[in-house]
Formats: structure tokens, sequence, C-alpha cells
């Protein structure tokens, strides 16, 4: 008969073993990546304790990058898991996001670069992928970002109606268009090439300027307006 394997659970670890002691005693920037998604996930399961835990999702995902850029559905069907720990994990990552991006009051944009250092945080790292329109006032300051589709963009998902709606909503001056490669080239595609130059006309007739349209991946970005690709 085989013998159920017991685990001993963080808390009845010696304190120098445990990562949040450890967290107050030789500080955040001393634990490893595992031990930080241990305290993020707080608790145990019958058959692992949270540092176990960790370390077998960073494991299966590849790293810390990776596992942050998991859609939260995956990340709940995991055993062990669960929606309390995937919502835990999320909101984490997401701080770090938006703490590495520059702040959202009216950001103002003078280059492409400016777009790709606001959004790489955002973007880079998802799974899918996302269509955004930037609505930008006469003075190329940030109205609002709208998030036109989600998925693989064909010119029948990423319609100018639907792209433009909300520039005329907002009275936008101008928009720049934006969307990220999950596989992590950004690199564009003939159907980005086709999409842009569609919706650039569309632009010219409704008289709102199209300034840029980026693509953001892992790897960097790739501005069509930069490589000739908006004429």
């Amino acid at each position: 008969m085989t013998e159920l394997q017991t685990v001993t659970p963080i808390k009845d670890w010696p304190d120098e073993d445990k990562p949040r002691e450890r967290l107050f005693k030789f500080g955040v920037h001393t634990l490893s990546d595992a031990e930080l998604v241990a305290i993020l996930l707080r608790t145990d399961d019958a058959t692992r304790n949270a540092l176990d835990m960790a370390r077998v999702l960073l494991r299966q995902f590849g790293g810390l990058r990776r596992l942050a850029g998991r859609e939260v559905q995956e990340l709940c069907a995991i055993r062990g898991v669960g929606p309390v720990k995937t919502a835990q994990l999320a909101a984490a990552v997401e701080i770090g996001r938006r703490l590495e991006a520059p702040d959202i009051d009216r950001v103002s944009f003078t280059s492409s670069a400016d777009v790709s250092r606001y959004f790489s945080p955002r973007l880079r790292d998802l799974k899918k992928e996302l269509f955004l329109v930037l609505l930008l006032d006469a003075r190329n300051r940030l109205i609002r970002a709208v998030t036109v589709s989600e998925g693989s963009l064909t010119a029948s998902i990423v319609h100018p109606r639907e792209v433009f709606k909300p520039a005329i909503l907002e009275s936008a001056a101008a928009v720049l268009f934006l969307h990220n490669h999950p596989s992590g080239d950004p690199t564009p595609s003939q159907d980005d090439l086709k999409i842009t130059t569609q919706l650039v006309e569309a632009g010219r007739m409704i008289d709102i300027r199209v300034l840029d349209h980026i693509i953001i991946a892992h790897k960097g970005y790739v501005s069509l307006a930069g490589k000739g690709g908006m004429m």
C-alpha cells in the first residue's frame, strides 16, 4: 500500500527559510522568482506548498515573464491555483506593468518611440492580439486608448467604421493605430499593411489624420510610418 506523501506547510518551516520572513530580513531584491511568486500565492494545497507550486508554474511556462503573459483562464485551470491565487498573480503583474509605463495623465507623444515606451509594458507579452486606436488632440496628447478588436487582424474585424467611430465621438484631431504580435516578432504582415492602407484612406476621407501604425512585440516595435508603410 502506497503511503500518502505529507507536505510540510511553509508556516511550519524555520523562519530563515520562509519567503516572507526572508523578504523582511534581507530585502525583497534578494528573493528568487519562485519565492516572490510563492508570496503572491500565499497558501499551500494538500500536495504542494506555495514555494513548490511557484516553481512548477515557472518551469511550466518558462520563467517569470512568460508566466506574467498568461491568460487568467489558463492559470485558473491549473490544479492548486484556482481563482483566488490567479487574481493575486494577475493584480501584481498589472501593477508592475502600470508602474513601468509613464503616467497616463494627458501624456503627449512626439515620436513612435514615445508610444512604444508607454504601451510596450502593457502589450508585448500578451498571448492574444489586440488592436488599439489612440485618440489624440491637436497637440498629440492622448485623450484615451480604445480597444477595437481582439484576435488575429483581418479587414473584416478591423473595419474603418468601428475604428473611427470613437475618434468622431471624442472630436479627436488625429489617431494612431497600435497592435501587438504575440509571436514576439514585430515584423508587419501583408494583412497589417493592407489594413493600414485602408485605414489611412478612410481617415483622409473624413479629415482625421492617421499619424502611425505601430506594431509591438517582445523583440521590439516597428513603426509603419517610419518604414514608409503609411503612404
